[in-house]
């Protein structure tokens, strides 16, 4: 691609990609870079998109942890480890976080792992719970809750 000289088109191409979903400081600076803008450029062009509202990142990491858990079904866990690497901040997490219900986010768990327990076909029962226990733990779910839930399962049949 071919450099961009004006700050005034990096800084409008910035708006759009910030307009089409929400974005957190690293993905629109790793854009920037991407495009060729100047290193001292692009922290202007970032400060002047939070002060414009095109980038809030506890907005972001609202918008990010509620859709991953409703859409995907990650758990919280996987959800923190995802925003972290996309360096937003502790405080931002922790709202991002907070804004998935504690009731909600255990009947979903339920539900998955009655979903899942009926697909894993195994005939040990032992290692079927080992199973079931392993993808939640890799989806970002607390072995206690996945255990929890597996019990919620066995005493609801």
């Amino acid at each position: 691609m071919p450099r961009v000289s004006s700050s005034i088109e990096p800084l409008s191409k910035a708006r759009a990609y910030c307009a089409r979903q929400e974005r957190c400081q690293q993905e629109v600076r790793d854009k920037l870079y991407a495009w060729e803008v100047a290193g001292p450029q692009v922290e202007g062009i970032i400060s002047q998109l939070i002060g414009e509202g095109f980038l809030n990142e506890a907005r972001f990491a609202e918008h990010f942890a509620v859709s991953k858990f409703r859409q995907k079904g990650w758990g919280r866990r996987k959800i923190e480890a995802a925003l972290k690497a996309r360096q937003v901040s502790a405080p931002c997490i922790a709202l991002g976080l907070k804004r998935i219900e504690d009731d909600e986010y255990k009947a979903a768990l339920v539900k998955l792992v009655a979903k899942r327990w009926e697909r894993v076909k195994e005939a040990d029962v032992r290692l079927k719970r080992q199973m079931v226990l392993r993808y939640f733990l890799a989806k970002g779910y607390s072995a206690a809750l996945v255990e929890e839930s597996m019990m919620a399962l066995k005493a609801g049949s």
